[in-house]
């Protein structure tokens, strides 16, 4: 089987392919298409063997919750059991939006969906595409990251095809993603809400619209043995195939530091790539190249981080030495995705 190609903007939707994908969700298929934050691979909430699909599709393990995806408020009511009052100001403020919010979930949501827990996590996204998707699937669509699971996460619709064109019904091409990394996860299941994972959406603006927030330890250290609360976070994720390490530092002995490591395996005859920023890209002679952007420009680095793994993985280096991108707004989201990617390896200029 070969997915569908559906090409369609925002601006410019095909409601003949909309249909369809709406048809094929329903039917209990898949059906890949793109949101703000990353492209994601759908199925039917409730329907427990449509979830079982997409963790077959994804290769991804079964105690991973999906997140589902709804378009309408709605329709919160029917998979969760209560909604507290934080919850329903934060969705007032950030709903369409890239944030997720974890409740106690409702009978009507299926283990196969929720990882086997008892809470359910839930995102109402921005995109014109997705929410039309999801209205035409009834509703309700599981939908995590379209990729291979422990791989870059898909910015593009080329990602999703190179990952899973022979395992889904459709993909709908939408074009770049806005935002590139996943969204934030609040857990509302906690007496004080809870970062599970970071995103576009920050603590600091999270605290200015409910009060306080608590950030989960486990997300963002250095220790690969603090394990976060999220089952999603545990695991591996974003990789490319080359080993990644984080180089660390003042920004003098980080460029330093990746020149000499580089030059180190460039002459044992491996191949080697660095992540750098625009202001660094001119004091890197040696290797393969990368910038993700301005260091002034977050939301830049943040859009091309996947691209930036996924286009060494093309071009067959063995070792990618990265800038850390300890950034004000977005860096804890920035980090955590590099040091999930580097499986915490980071080394200190």
């Amino acid at each position: 089987m070969k997915a569908e190609i559906a090409v369609m903007t925002e601006e410019k939707l095909d409601e003949n392919a909309l249909d369809k994908a709406g048809q094929i969700l329903q039917q209990g298929g898949l059906v890949a298409f793109p949101t703000e934050t990353v492209y994601g691979l759908g199925g039917d909430a409730l329907d427990p063997a449509a979830s079982k699909k997409i963790y077959a599709a994804k290769g991804r393990p079964s105690d991973n919750p999906l997140i589902i995806h709804i378009a309408d408020m709605g329709h919160l009511q029917k998979i969760v059991k209560r909604v507290p009052e934080k919850a329903k100001i934060l969705a007032a403020r950030c709903w369409p939006g890239p944030l997720t919010m974890i409740f106690e979930k409702s009978d009507c949501v299926p283990y196969e969906t929720t990882g086997g827990l008892e809470s359910v996590a839930v995102r109402m996204p921005v995109n014109r595409i997705a929410q039309e998707v999801i209205r035409r699937a009834g509703g309700y669509v599981a939908a995590p990251s379209a990729n291979t699971s422990g791989r870059p996460s898909p910015t593009m619709a080329r990602h999703v095809i190179d990952d899973l064109s022979d395992k889904v019904e459709m993909i709908i091409d939408g074009g770049m993603t806005d935002i590139g990394l996943e969204s934030t996860i609040v857990d509302f299941t906690e007496e004080i809400p809870t970062i599970l994972r970071p995103g576009y959406l920050n603590q600091q603006m999270l605290e200015e619209v409910i009060g306080e927030v608590r950030l989960d330890p486990g997300i963002l250290s250095t220790d690969s043995n603090l394990r976060p609360k999220a089952p999603g976070m545990r695991y591996k994720h974003y990789a490319p195939r080359a080993d990644l390490a984080v180089v660390e530092g003042s920004m003098e002995n980080v460029v330093e530091t990746i020149n000499t490591l580089a030059r180190n395996r460039l002459d044992e005859g491996a191949g080697v790539g660095i992540i750098c920023t625009d202001e660094t890209f001119s004091r890197y002679p040696l290797g393969k190249i990368k910038s993700i952007g301005a260091r002034s420009n977050e939301e830049s680095i943040a859009m091309h981080l996947y691209q930036v793994l996924r286009a060494f993985d093309e071009e067959e280096v063995d070792y990618i030495y990265s800038e850390s991108f300890d950034t004000p707004r977005m860096g804890q989201a920035i980090m955590n995705r590099l040091l999930k990617a580097a499986g915490h390896e980071i080394i200190e200029a």
